[in-house]
């Protein structure tokens, strides 16, 4: 027969699905719902094995929910602003909106190539004025609601691109693109008010049950909540105190100096007058704004001159130092140090000759010696007057109450959270939707005025925000009282489209951002699939949104993302050649004598470890390539049965071959069988004997397994219990009504279990078998439990505890007969050497043990 023909068989059915519109959906209140959504993707222009392997996971999820009778939901769209469309625009001379739009149109075609079971009719962009319109809105409505603001903040600016740079674009003090250095800049943004909902957004993280422990740990230390105190040092010769906050208010007569952050007021105004603080300053500045960032520079101290007095010994003062170490954006921006309990205040301590005073001993010592290791852990409190003798919990309790009655501080609960700066200076992005009036301050844009959108003739052939230098875009009347005003020039940060747009595929062509009802039927999502790298971020920005739509009744739920499954990264081998520069994959061969060489001359080439696709290391497979080659099936196959979906998965030539024969053995299995089935459509026979029982037997354990693989993700050993039945159903070859019957009814069964896997050559085999309905609209089959249960059952045998042998017995056989099976073993009349065993203990069904 002619071998199996991928290109025209995919085509065909992708082509059908569509003119049967198989896969969209409405609500429907008589079936329950599934929700199942991919992370959407950047419109780069083209997959990568990275999206191949995120979205065939979801479509398997999708065909096999749809088969077992649920109303599924599973929609595509584009998270299409961003600075990588500014960037092409720069380097190619093309407009972003036109680099976007092209994009998506060449991804489109890519993605509808896999075959997955999209409802298209519910696609959207977040770039499209459609889709912003509605976020513009929600923005005004959270303004109203207290939960959007603007400040002065701290940020990251290039002062070549005039604009701010996010955390991540600050290398080695540098900007990203211009090479310049960066420096600390005071401009007002928009901020969102995600702090209001830390300890709900904290406490709820209990409740997603279906999330994986990883992310739940890392939502939970990304919002921080540490429980602690305010301290008020008076400032020497100052009428004012320094406000700290601490998490160790029990090592309170510990303290050996104060430190404030370079951002701190204070510091900013002893730096006016102190040159040598100011340097020091923008030194602290050139080391970015990201904790990392802080955590790993070397730990620096200015010395200001002035004291802080211990809030409890008005005889007591230490030095307050500007440290590069301080956040401004955790607690107060200011800290005390107690360099015996605190590794990186012993650092500081140690490097500026400061007093190290032991204030917490170990429970079963009288004291503690410190030398270059700091004693962080509980113990007892010594050294500390009133707290002398006291467990460290109970001290800061103590501390906190004295503090309190003395009008020096307070307990209090702060978080490692901060506020949801949204404001970014590009031209790409969603505008945001407010107007600055001299007169009238910060105005909205009246709502019938929406969207703001994006003028079209922009140039970028100067550093910064071309919405900044637009001759006309921005220049409108104040709303309020008439005069000349102009238009905020910053857009949104991208995660604000990325924030609500599961929802706006519940009802994406409504008038409003979704109707509420609708939204009450599909949400939450019931399974979510991405990339790790999202934990946090994305998904907290999500949730929070939730809670701010229904603070402004727009929905009443809570949780966006009921389940979420974080898929693990494609990988592959590394090359280099000799002289050590990256090589493509498709550059190296084998040589006959099994060694690496390069394509061209053959050349030695260098293997390096397998590591995640990427461009730097050149070690990428492009999937349009692979599904030209093999066809999208055998592609989704190989994601499926490598590995499980939550590992990194090592893509293979081997392994991409192995799945391409074995979508071409089943079809020849099914293709040149036909003669040999039963006709479609028949019963049962009353007879189903020898290598048939066993596959009617195997058939349903077969349907079981692999339902319960799909419910928990095991799509790889779904895939192995797959094979397995195929190799049985291969074995038959019996010609009797029995066996003829059993042949057809395992195979359809074995198509619909390959169908969410492998769907294009699953349908066609479908209608091989003369099967009249889509394969993609049919149920899922059903396992007979009767057949689930084995007549026989394998039962170990131990002597003295040690596995000696196995006997094949009836279900439920009597005691004696399994003791004298087992008895009867060559292994055990060796161990037993002519004796009468002492005794024989045997458990139904599962073991006899012998003690000799």
């Amino acid at each position: 027969m002619a071998r199996y023909n991928f290109k025209e068989t995919e085509a065909k059915w992708q082509r059908i699905w569509t003119e049967k519109r198989c896969f969209n959906v409405t609500e429907d209140a008589s079936r329950p719902k599934y929700y199942v959504l991919e992370m959407f993707p950047y419109p780069s222009g083209r997959i990568h094995m990275g999206h191949v392997r995120n979205y065939t996971l979801g479509d398997v999820v999708a065909r096999y929910k749809k088969a077992r009778g649920f109303n599924v939901l599973h929609p595509m769209g584009w998270d299409a602003f961003g600075l990588p469309a500014e960037n092409a625009a720069i380097e190619n001379k093309v407009h972003p909106a036109k680099w976007t739009y092209e994009n998506i149109a060449s991804m489109r075609t890519q993605l509808q190539g896999m075959g997955l079971s999209y409802d298209w009719e519910r696609e959207i962009a977040t770039c499209h004025p459609d889709y912003y319109r509605h976020e513009q809105k929600m923005f005004l409505d959270f303004h109203k609601a207290g939960l959007a603001y603007r400040k002065e903040s701290w940020v990251n600016w290039d002062p070549v691109e005039n604009t701010v740079l996010a955390n991540e674009q600050v290398i080695d003090g540098k900007g990203w693109r211009s090479g310049a250095p960066v420096e600390k800049k005071r401009l007002s943004q928009w901020f969102l008010k995600i702090t209001d909902y830390a300890e709900d957004l904290l406490q709820a993280i209990q409740t997603l049950e279906r999330w994986p422990d990883r992310v739940r740990l890392m939502q939970h230390n990304w919002i921080g909540r540490s429980e602690g105190a305010r301290v008020f040092f008076p400032i020497a010769g100052r009428d004012e105190k320094l406000e700290v906050f601490t998490t160790r208010p029990d090592t309170l007569f510990g303290a050996s100096f104060c430190a404030i952050s370079p951002n701190h007021p204070l510091a900013g105004e002893l730096a006016a007058k102190n040159a040598a603080l100011a340097d020091f300053i923008a030194e602290c500045s050139r080391i970015g704004t990201s904790e990392a960032a802080i955590e790993t520079a070397e730990k620096k101290g200015f010395d200001t001159g002035l004291k802080a007095v211990h809030p409890l010994d008005p005889s007591w003062q230490v030095p307050i130092y500007v440290a590069n170490f301080v956040l401004m954006e955790y607690g107060t921006g200011a800290i005390f140090g107690c360099p015996a309990h605190d590794q990186r205040d012993l650092d500081f301590a140690r490097k500026y000759d400061l007093p190290v005073i032991p204030v917490v001993r170990p429970a079963d010592a009288e004291t503690v010696e410190i030398g270059n290791i700091a004693f962080p852990g509980e113990g007892v409190l010594f050294n500390s007057r009133f707290l002398d003798g006291l467990p460290v919990e109970e001290a800061k309790k103590r501390i906190a109450e004295t503090l309190e009655q003395s009008g020096d501080g307070q307990a209090t609960v702060s978080y490692r959270l901060r506020d949801w700066g949204v404001s970014r200076q590009r031209y790409w992005g969603c505008p945001i939707p407010f107007i600055h009036c001299a007169d009238c301050g910060i105005v909205p844009v009246p709502e019938d005025q929406l969207p703001v959108t994006l003028p079209e003739d922009v140039t970028f052939d100067a550093p910064g925000n071309p919405l900044d230098r637009h001759p006309t875009w921005k220049h409108v009347d104040c709303p309020s009282c008439g005069k000349p005003a102009h238009r905020e020039t910053d857009t949104f940060d991208t995660f604000f489209e990325s924030s609500w747009y599961f929802a706006r595929f519940a009802d994406a062509r409504g008038e409003k951002a979704f109707d509420r009802d609708k939204a009450g039927y599909w949400l939450s999502v019931d399974q979510y699939i991405g990339g790790i790298e999202h934990a946090v971020l994305h998904l907290l920005y999500s949730r929070f949104f939730m809670r701010a739509l229904k603070k402004c009744g727009y929905t009443d739920v809570e949780e966006p993302f009921a389940g979420l499954l974080t898929q693990g990264m494609v990988c592959h081998e590394t090359y280099k050649d000799e002289n050590g520069k990256w090589l493509f994959p498709s550059q190296v061969t084998k040589a006959a004598d099994g060694s690496v060489v390069t394509v061209e001359g053959g050349r030695p080439v260098t293997v390096g470890r397998s590591e995640k696709m990427s461009k730097s290391r050149k070690n990428v497979v492009d999937p349009v390539h692979i599904i030209d080659s093999y066809g999208a099936d055998t592609a989704r196959l190989f994601m499926l049965s490598d590995s499980p979906p939550e590992r990194d998965l090592d893509w293979t030539d081997a392994g991409i071959d192995g799945a391409w024969r074995y979508l071409n053995r089943l079809h020849r299995l099914i293709e040149d069988g036909l003669e040999a089935l039963a006709p479609a459509g028949t019963a049962r026979p009353a007879t189903v004997e020898g290598k048939a029982a066993a596959a009617e037997k195997a058939m349903h354990k077969t349907i079981a397994g692999v339902s319960d693989d799909l419910d928990k993700f095991h799509f790889n050993k779904a895939v192995a219990r797959i094979r397995e039945f195929s190799n049985q159903l291969e074995d038959m070859d019996g010609q009797d009504e029995g066996s003829r019957w059993m042949k057809r009814r395992g195979l359809e069964v074995l198509v619909q279990l390959i169908g969410p896997m492998t769907p294009h050559l699953a349908e066609e085999l479908w209608s091989l078998l003369g099967q009249t309905t889509l394969l993609a609209e049919t149920a899922w089959p059903e396992a007979d439990p009767a057949m689930l249960v084995d007549d026989s059952v394998t039962i170990a045998v131990q002597v003295n505890g040690k596995l000696r042998g196995t006997i094949e017995l009836p279900r439920d056989v009597d005691k004696q007969a399994a003791e004298t099976a087992a008895l009867a073993l060559p292994a055990v009349l060796q161990q037993l050497e002519g004796k009468p065993p002492r005794k024989v203990i045997v458990v139904p069904n599962r073991i006899v043990n012998v003690v000799a």
